[in-house]
């Protein structure tokens, strides 16, 4: 009988200790860039259940798995805040295209469509970006399309946010004339803060209310649009406008003034001629660091040192790429805009925990404890291109970094005809 007290007493214990210790991951000796403060520092991290249980600076932790980092720099999994990742494969190949609808305006969500194993995924992941948001082409409105956002673990159980953000924009891409541009959005605007609650409720009271409005009716709205304007302006939804010439950006300062909008500004590369009022206004921004030359009449400020001088204004930034497949390239444009004045630690924040706090996504983009272990080991400096990560990790899980699964199946079990090799 005491025997077998033991025994249940000593099980007992083995249970405990495995629930405790059984998905435990040390990652010792990290060079920690946490995209929280401004300097880096040496330390350990504890990864349990997937999430960032403890940060040592100088006491050894314990855990099922440890990785000795040797003094590499660990920073938190980069988000890209401006991709087609999961709903575009080739541009040219409408069959592969979901980033558009003949529907629906500024109630159209990507969400659904989006494909976990898309082959940007694997590709974006090997160098370093673990999650993105995904967005639509703009629509027929100047404000239309919800964007949503993804980690990047290729599983079809697919972790997301939808429909976190809304769209727009202003300028060089629009064809009708900028005061007509702007007078419309103001009058959707206002009709977006005359709703409540109660008005969508149904369908019909939403038909009724659209009868009711000459914008509503004149746009042809869906009651899928309305409720997403309801969204812009009672859960402060983020609104990114894409912008470049300064005149343009002072209008949606105002706007953002006169109807309490969550606003983000994108591409904004005349934004250091009123660097001041953006600043005051406390409005964050998305930007190329690279570019350097007007691509347009409304780009005529552009500089290679915006990002510099964003920064000394208190701006916050994120920074985005040409929309291509290569979103990890917003590496190398943090690395530019280091080389031309940007601190370093306020560039690896562009690539992480401002895109977070900015866009309302909880527990990630920064290391700290009780965060989802979202984290990069680099070979290198991780604003280098050539510099690749060694590990990365998503929700505590370490990632395979194989990119070409394809090539793979077909230089394995040569003995074997193609169709029966896995």
């Amino acid at each position: 009988m005491k025997n077998y007290k033991f025994l249940v007493i000593f099980m007992a214990s083995l249970f405990s200790f495995n629930d405790i210790y059984g998905s435990s991951i040390v990652i010792k000796n990290a060079n920690i860039f946490d995209g929280i403060g401004e300097e880096s520092y040496e330390g350990h991290i504890l990864i349990k259940d997937g999430m960032i249980n403890r940060i040592s600076k100088s006491t050894s932790l314990q855990g099922d798995i440890i990785i000795d980092a040797k003094g590499k720099i660990v920073t938190p999994g980069f988000i890209s805040p401006d991709t087609e990742i999961g709903i575009v494969e080739i541009g040219a190949l409408s069959v592969t295209r979901d980033d558009q609808s003949s529907i629906y305006d500024i109630g159209f969500s990507i969400h659904d469509a989006f494909n976990p194993n898309s082959t940007l995924i694997p590709w974006n992941r090997s160098n370093g970006i673990t999650s993105a948001l995904t967005l639509p082409r703009n629509t027929s409105s100047p404000i239309g399309g919800l964007g949503s956002f993804f980690l990047l673990d290729s599983k079809l159980d697919i972790s997301s946010e939808a429909d976190i953000v809304m769209i727009g924009r202003i300028g060089e891409s629009g064809s009708s004339s900028r005061s007509e541009t702007l007078s419309l959005i103001d009058d959707i605007l206002s009709f977006a803060s005359s709703l409540n609650k109660k008005d969508i409720s149904s369908n019909k009271i939403i038909d009724e209310i659209i009868d009711d409005s000459a914008i509503a009716s004149y746009m042809e709205l869906m009651p899928r649009d309305v409720v997403a304007l309801y969204r812009l302006m009672n859960e402060s939804l983020p609104l990114i406008m894409k912008v470049h010439r300064a005149s343009d950006i002072l209008k949606l300062l105002e706007l953002k003034k006169k109807y309490g909008l969550n606003l983000i500004l994108m591409g904004a590369q005349e934004a250091s001629l009123v660097s001041e009022e953006i600043s005051a206004s406390k409005t964050p921004l998305i930007i190329n660091p690279i570019d350097n030359i007007p691509n347009s009449f409304d780009e005529l400020a552009s500089n290679i040192n915006l990002a510099a001088r964003l920064e000394s204004a208190g701006i916050t930034m994120m920074f985005n790429v040409a929309r291509d497949h290569n979103y990890h390239l917003i590496r190398q444009g943090a690395g530019v805009a280091v080389a031309n004045g940007m601190s370093y630690s306020e560039a690896i924040k562009a690539l992480s925990s401002n895109v977070a706090d900015s866009l309302n996504i909880s527990k990630r983009g920064s290391i700290k404890v009780g965060n989802y272990a979202d984290l990069i080991i680099w070979e290198a400096d991780p604003l280098e291109p050539s510099s690749m990560p060694e590990k990365v990790f998503i929700n505590g899980e370490d990632m395979n970094l194989t990119t070409r699964w394809l090539r793979d199946r077909y230089i394995k079990d040569l003995d074997k005809p193609n169709t029966y090799r896995n």
